[in-house]
Formats: C-alpha cells, sequence, structure tokens
C-alpha cells in the first residue's frame, strides 16, 4: 500500500477521460439541439461533471480506508507473533531507501533492487505455506513510464478535448469519408476511356502540339510531313475514303486498315494520344500543302458526324504545321 500515492493519478486520469467523454457526448448534443435546450444540455454536462468528481472522491475514500484497516490488521498480526515491523525500524529502511547518489542514478531510477543479502530489512511479516513476501518497490523504469503515460495523456485531453486543438471522432471520420470519395471519383474518371464512340475534337494548345508530335513521329512517313499524302491519302482536302469526322479518324488510327497496309496504333498509342493526334489530323483540312497527292475517297461534310466541330483557326493550323 506505500505506493497508493500512484492510486491518485490512476482515478484522476479515469475522471479526466469519463469527464472529456461526456464533454464530447454533450457538446455534440448541443450542436444538433434547439437553442431552447442549450440549458437543459449545460445542466447535463455539469451533472456529468459532479458525478465524476463524486465517484473519484468515493474511490479515494476507499482506496484510504483499505489502506487504514490493513496497516491496523498487520499491527495487530505482528503484536500478536512478536514480530517487528519494518516501520519500528527506521534505520534499517532508511538504509535501504535512501541510499541514492548521483554514482547509483541508473541503479535508482532504473533498477532500484534490494541486494539478496539486505532482503531481510524488506521481508513482511506474514508467511503462508513456508512463502515469505519481500516489501520491494515498483521497479522505476515501469513507475517512469506510468508517469510518462499520464503526462502524454494530459497532453492529449488538453490537445483534443478541453483545447479544442486536435480532430475529434466525428471529425476524422468526416475528413476519411471526405478522402474516400475523393478517390472514388478519381477512379472513376480513370474508368472513362476514350474511344470511338465517346472521342471528341480537343482545341487546346497543349493537346493539338502533342498530336502534331505523334504525326511526326508515326504518321508522316505514310502521310507527308504535311499530311499531303505519300503512300497514304491526302489528309489536307476534302475527300476522306473512312470518313473525316473525329470518330472515323479514331477509330481508323485506333483498328488500322489492314488491307491498305495501316497497321493499328492501339498496340502503340493510348486512346488519349489517339484523340490528340486524331484532332490534329482535322486542322489539316485547307491547308493546301505543296505536292499534294489525288483525292481519294467520297467528300467529306462535317454535318455527316452529329455534334462533330473542327477548329479551322489559321493561325492555328500554322502553328502546327
Amino acid at each position: 500500500m506505500k505506493n497508493s500515492k500512484y492510486l491518485m493519478a490512476v482515478l484522476l486520469l479515469l475522471s479526466f477521460s469519463i469527464a472529456a467523454s461526456a464533454q464530447d457526448a454533450v457538446a455534440s448534443s448541443i450542436a444538433t439541439a434547439p437553442k431552447e435546450d442549450s440549458f437543459f444540455s449545460t445542466m447535463t454536462l455539469a451533472l456529468v461533471f459532479g458525478i465524476v468528481g463524486l465517484l473519484a472522491g468515493a474511490m479515494l475514500a476507499i482506496a484510504s480506508i483499505n489502506k487504514l484497516l490493513v496497516t491496523k490488521l498487520t499491527e495487530l498480526e505482528a503484536a500478536a507473533k512478536g514480530i517487528t515491523l519494518p516501520s519500528e525500524a527506521p534505520e534499517a529502511v532508511a538504509t535501504v531507501r535512501k541510499s541514492f547518489s548521483w554514482d547509483k542514478f541508473r541503479k535508482r531510477f532504473w533498477e532500484d533492487a534490494v541486494p539478496i543479502e539486505r532482503e531481510s530489512e524488506v521481508l513482511m511479516h506474514h508467511e503462508y505455506d513456508g512463502i515469505r513476501e519481500l516489501d520491494n518497490s515498483l521497479p522505476p523504469w515501469w513507475v517512469n513510464m506510468f508517469i510518462l503515460t499520464v503526462i502524454w495523456a494530459f497532453g492529449y485531453m488538453v490537445y483534443y478535448h478541453w483545447g479544442g486543438n486536435g480532430p475529434s471522432s466525428t471529425d476524422e471520420y468526416d475528413m476519411e469519408i471526405a478522402e474516400a470519395k475523393a478517390a472514388q471519383r478519381a477512379i472513376a474518371g480513370l474508368g472513362k476511356t476514350v474511344d470511338e464512340t465517346t472521342v471528341e475534337q480537343l482545341s487546346a494548345t497543349s493537346d493539338l502540339s502533342a498530336g502534331a508530335t505523334i504525326f511526326t513521329t508515326s504518321c508522316a512517313t505514310c502521310h507527308g510531313q504535311k499530311g499531303e499524302g505519300l503512300v497514304g491519302p491526302n489528309l489536307t482536302d476534302e475527300y476522306w475514303l473512312h470518313g473525316g469526322g473525329i470518330k472515323e479518324i479514331f477509330k481508323v488510327i485506333k483498328n488500322g486498315v489492314p488491307e491498305k497496309g495501316m497497321i493499328a496504333w492501339s498496340a502503340q498509342l493510348t486512346p488519349k494520344d489517339i484523340q490528340k493526334v486524331a484532332s490534329y489530323i482535322r486542322t489539316l483540312k485547307g491547308t493546301n500543302p505543296p505536292n499534294p497527292k489525288a483525292p481519294q475517297g467520297e467528300i467529306w461534310r462535317d454535318a455527316q458526324a452529329k455534334g462533330d466541330t473542327t477548329n479551322t483557326d489559321a493561325k492555328l493550323k500554322m502553328s502546327m504545321k
């Protein structure tokens, strides 16, 4: 029972935890309740604190009474058996407890073990089945760690519950839900792949510039550097073999035309890249490059593709060459 001083810290920590939980619950009810009920919520909070205080006081009283009863019972048993209690030999106890110096700092605050040859000084009077008990202190390393956890718990309560600086459990839940929804939206966005049924004409300069680079690298060998046509058809006139809308061009690039020797570029280009180069090809119409190849196919009008649009800005066309 000589370590009962630590009981106070445990009881205080317990009461702080209960009070903080009650405070959170009441605060939540205040936030959601009508204004006319705020008075009753405040009274509820005060009542909770009062109950916690009474419980803490009762626990301390019980601990004190228990210590007193144990002390009296020990004295009676010792008197009946003619045993001298450690309290009646303060010199021996003081020698064990107060033998401290800076040279023994580690031993005092980490081990603090009584040597075997001096165990008789801390030997308790009672005996059960030949077993005697030593009145050793708790291991200092354990006590010090406990004190550190109490200090940390106090800081935790101040930061998260009393100061209102840290997020509550509800706040953390809301943040995690928001992050999960954002991740779902991102995944859903990745799932929206571009194909010949959903592709749209791009008009951003960066997209058309990227399309021009792809065209020069992959398409110019057959269609010419300016789309004038070499082995492949001329891409600058109004005539198209398979349609001149953005969807039709995308489909041809994606699947190729094996009978004409054009490979399927879907194995080498991403759907987004195919969209960019198809959009760039649409800007080549009417640029009139030198040495154009003779027209092939049929005249294609933009009205034939519903909702199909083409960027005809002359300056943009020239910048893409």
